[in-house]
Formats: C-alpha cells, sequence, structure tokens
C-alpha cells in the first residue's frame, strides 16, 4: 500500500516538473531573444539595422501610446479568429459524426475536408472575399463574412479528423462490453463513442487555435474593411511605418498565446480526473 502511494505522489512529481520545464524552457528562450534583440547583438547577426528591426522598449512604446486604436483592431481580430473557430469546430465535428456513423461515405467525406489543409491561406482568402461581394451592400458585413469563412474552412479539417479517431478508436473491447449489456446504436454512440471523443476534440483545437489566428490575420490583408490586425501590419508596412507593423505584429503575438493559454487552462480542467 505505502509503495502505491509513493509510486503515485512520484508520477504526480513527475508530471509537475514536466508541467513546469513546458512553460519555463520557452519562457526562458523567449526572454533570451528579447535580450540579444534589446542589446542589438540580433541586428549583428541578422544583419539589419533599427529602421526595419525596432528595438523592443520602441515597440511597447507604441502600443502604450497607442493602446485605443490597438484595441479596436485586437477586438476585430478576435471576433474573427473566434467565430471561425466555433463554426469551424462545430462543423467538423458534424462532419466527423456523420462519417463514424456512416463509413462507406464518411471515408471520402474526410478525405475531401482533408484536401483543404493543402490549400494555402493566402490563395483561399482572395477567393472567398470575391464570392462573398454580393452578400451585403455594407462592406464591413461583406468583410466580416470573408474573414469568418477563410478561418472555418480551415478549422474545419482538424477538428473533423481528430474527432472521427476519437468517435472510431476506442479502447479494447470496450465496444464488445457495450454489447454484453445489450446497448444499442445509440446507446453505445452517446454512452461510449462521445465521451471517448473529448481528449481528441482538445487535440484538434490545439491546432485549430493558433491556425483560427494566423488565417484571420491573412484573411485581413484581403479583406473590403480596413480593420484587424492583419490589415494594420499590411497598411504600415506599405508606409515603410515599421515600428507600428511590429507593434501589431507583437499584438498578434501575444493574441495567440492568450487565445492558446486559455484552451490548455480549460483542457486541464475538463480532462483532470479523465485517465
Amino acid at each position: 500500500m505505502q509503495k502505491a502511494q509513493v509510486e503515485k505522489r512520484q508520477r504526480k512529481s513527475v508530471v509537475r516538473f514536466k508541467a513546469l520545464t513546458g512553460v519555463l524552457y520557452p519562457l526562458l528562450f523567449g526572454i533570451l531573444i528579447l535580450i540579444l534583440w534589446q542589446t542589438q547583438i540580433l541586428h549583428k547577426l541578422l544583419n539589419t539595422d533599427e529602421f526595419t528591426l525596432p528595438l523592443p522598449n520602441r515597440i511597447l512604446t507604441i502600443i502604450i501610446d497607442n493602446f485605443p486604436k490597438i484595441a479596436g483592431n485586437i477586438q476585430a481580430t478576435v471576433i474573427v479568429s473566434v467565430c471561425g473557430l466555433i463554426l469551424g469546430s462545430l462543423f467538423g465535428y458534424l462532419i466527423a459524426i456523420i462519417a463514424a456513423v456512416f463509413p462507406r461515405w464518411g471515408a471520402g467525406g474526410l478525405n475531401i475536408v482533408s484536401a483543404f489543409n493543402a490549400v494555402p491561406i493566402v490563395a483561399l482568402a482572395p477567393v472567398i472575399t470575391n464570392w462573398t461581394k454580393d452578400v451585403s451592400k455594407d462592406a464591413n458585413i461583406r468583410s466580416m463574412v470573408a474573414k469568418v469563412l477563410v478561418v472555418t474552412v480551415i478549422c474545419t479539417a482538424s477538428m473533423s479528423v481528430n474527432a472521427f479517431r476519437g468517435l472510431t478508436e476506442l479502447k479494447p473491447f470496450s465496444e464488445d462490453l457495450m454489447k454484453t449489456y445489450a446497448a444499442g446504436k445509440i446507446t453505445t454512440f452517446i454512452k461510449l463513442r462521445l465521451p471517448n471523443s473529448v481528449p481528441y476534440i482538445f487535440i484538434a483545437l490545439r491546432v485549430s487555435v493558433p491556425a483560427s489566428v494566423i488565417s484571420a490575420l491573412v484573411s485581413e490583408y484581403f479583406a473590403e474593411y480596413i480593420t484587424g490586425i492583419g490589415r494594420q501590419i499590411r497598411e504600415n508596412i506599405v508606409l515603410a511605418q515599421y515600428a507600428t507593423a511590429w507593434a501589431y505584429i507583437g499584438v498578434a503575438c501575444l493574441i495567440g498565446i492568450v487565445m492558446y493559454g486559455i484552451l490548455m487552462a480549460c483542457e486541464g480542467i475538463l480532462l483532470k480526473n479523465r485517465k
């Protein structure tokens, strides 16, 4: 009994150590890059200057001085990213359910959906922007619909593939056990397959969350309405305002980190007691 408790404590210690190092190592690496950047060692290594690659303190000053304007663009980008992520995840999960229930047609459907991963976002965004020109007379609405559709398409593929694995790759003999209880197909699906797919949903979201931010930024490059972090990066680079462009790039990175952190926190809470 004591040996089992000791082994359990050791396993917990190993898990905690891995979780700590998983955060600590990237943080230390980031701090190292910032030090090299601020001391201009990075400029020498990359053979560039302060105009093209402004110092971190200059970028931070621009963010603080222009925060109201930046906050408005953050809101626009986050709305596009979150809406597209939710719609794409729901649509992808629905496709996975159909593929699991009807495997003959489902396999072909999943292959078609997976093919969207091979389409570059820079090619997809302008095409969808042209498709949605007749959605509304308001450029803001047309732009929003186009951007959300781009993110939706990108997020659908990863969710459908991973959710399908969760719905079909069951633990050994678990389905046979349900049959011994005389459980019907619907009961087996609800009681066994759906719960089994939950960890796979989070695996898909680990891919989809960063992809939703990236696709939202890229879609803003081609959108009609001039709003969002991605559009501001483009506009400021065109105007050679590199310091301001880097400020928006830094904010975009922060959006991705925060959204991924929220995902990991939710996963840790929901799957805490799951073996």
